[in-house]
């Protein structure tokens, strides 16, 4: 990366990557620029493709003059104009319920896998889908490979060379698989049961995190030698999950159905098995909203050597159209900002007098408790926006001065 000015670029910079050159200016106020792309039609997924510059989105369009109202369509569309470019038709009554851009082991392609369900209307849940492969091949949708499945493949990953599936109540590996006649097919490797629905797949390395309809997070682990996956250890909590990221080796966060954020700890270190075999419950919160995607990523430019370049994040997307942002805060920081908050739930008071402390408490069917281990970055941020009498106020009970305060506060805004 390196400055780069001239008449038509003035004050740019140029940023190289393998095989590709970009140039490109930085806003004097960083904020977020948002285009709409109408589709005029209802997009359930989607999956982008660096090879080949596409994305491919599941959809579905509304036939008002049809026997069937609804249609479902994998569709590819260029990144860049938003066209469509290629469309592959579902069968009736078939919806895609997942989609994944991957490569497998031995095979230098990139592929398009995409999990289906048949929704039959006598079915309470569906009992057959399929799981297809597809191939970009001069800007087109080809499909590959076919394989039917005994349920909704509710969550595609790649996985150690190969391809991890969520159908109904079981998790499925498949092998990429080349047959004598040179096409390619998957063949079922191993498989993990004991789950009401697996919704919600993450993995890393040899671990696998599934997020339950009903039951919680349970952690698996895929063992090479024996080609078999094993239960190492759950959440005995019956939390209905909406959505699950991997934050590191040890940390898992969760979203529930009534509105709250949860993390859990791999318990790597107890004495006996069962307590090995438990998730620990290590932080609660009520966002309020019902995340049904996180993403690891960042919504704004990271510079490497900046304090906040440092700190992870991930985003996350709710059915209200929000989108947010979780940042893992070192320890130091974590403590500094819960005593800014502190004392500013005593300054800033609710709309309508909501009590700030109640209304984060993690709070579902059976409990209602304290926040724990997550900060409201919007409270906080809040702090910026105060007159100067009420910042001298926070300053004088934090000792800290006013100026160190707001710095330290513009450094988390840069966070988004």
């Amino acid at each position: 990366m390196c400055p780069f000015n001239s008449a038509a670029f003035p004050d740019s910079l140029a940023i190289a990557k393998e095989g590709e050159l970009t140039i490109g200016t930085i806003d004097d106020i960083q904020k977020l620029h948002i285009r709409s792309i109408p589709l005029g039609e209802h997009a359930r997924r989607i999956c982008h493709q660096e090879q080949s510059r596409t994305f491919a989105i599941c959809s579905l369009k509304n036939q008002s003059n049809a026997e069937e109202s609804e249609m479902h369509f994998i569709r590819l569309l260029d990144d860049q104009t938003f066209d469509f470019i290629s469309t592959y038709p579902l069968d009736t009554f078939e919806y895609g319920c997942s989609i994944l851009s991957c490569s497998f082991s031995d095979d230098t392609n990139v592929y398009y896998c995409v999990g289906t369900a048949y929704v039959l209307p006598e079915e309470n849940e569906p009992t057959k889908g399929r799981i297809l492969v597809f191939i970009v091949e001069d800007g087109k949708l080809q499909l590959i490979v076919e394989k039917e499945t005994k349920g909704a493949v509710y969550s595609l990953n790649a996985f150690n060379g190969k391809l991890l599936a969520a159908i109904n109540q079981k998790i499925q590996l498949y092998k990429w698989m080349l047959r004598d006649d040179g096409t390619r097919e998957l063949q079922s490797e191993c498989g993990h049961h004991g789950h009401i629905l697996a919704l919600y797949v993450q993995t890393r390395g040899d671990f696998i995190v599934v997020g339950d309809l009903m039951k919680s997070f349970s952690l698996l682990i895929y063992k090479h030698e024996e080609g078999a996956i094993e239960e190492r250890a759950r959440d005995y909590n019956a939390n209905w999950m909406s959505a699950v990221e991997i934050l590191d080796d040890d940390i898992y966060l969760g979203a529930e159905n009534n509105f709250n954020l949860f993390t859990v700890r791999k318990n790597s270190e107890g004495a006996t098995d069962e307590e090995r075999g438990r998730l620990e419950v290590v932080g609660e919160y009520h966002l309020g909203e019902f995340v049904n995607r996180f993403r690891h990523g960042s919504l704004v430019m990271r510079l490497p050597d900046s304090d906040v370049g440092q700190i992870p994040t991930v985003i996350f997307g709710t059915i209200n159209g929000v989108i947010g942002v979780i940042a893992s805060l070192p320890h130091e920081q974590y403590l500094f900002l819960e005593k800014l908050q502190t004392n500013l739930r005593k300054v800033i008071k609710g709309v309508g007098g909501l009590n700030h402390e109640q209304w984060r408490s993690f709070n579902n069917e059976k409990k209602t408790v304290d926040a724990k281990n997550f900060l409201d970055g919007d409270l906080i941020e809040s702090f910026l926006d105060l007159n100067r009498i009420r910042m001298d106020e926070i300053s004088k009970a934090m000792s800290v001065s006013v100026e160190e305060l707001c710095k330290r506060v513009e450094e988390l805004t840069r966070l988004h």
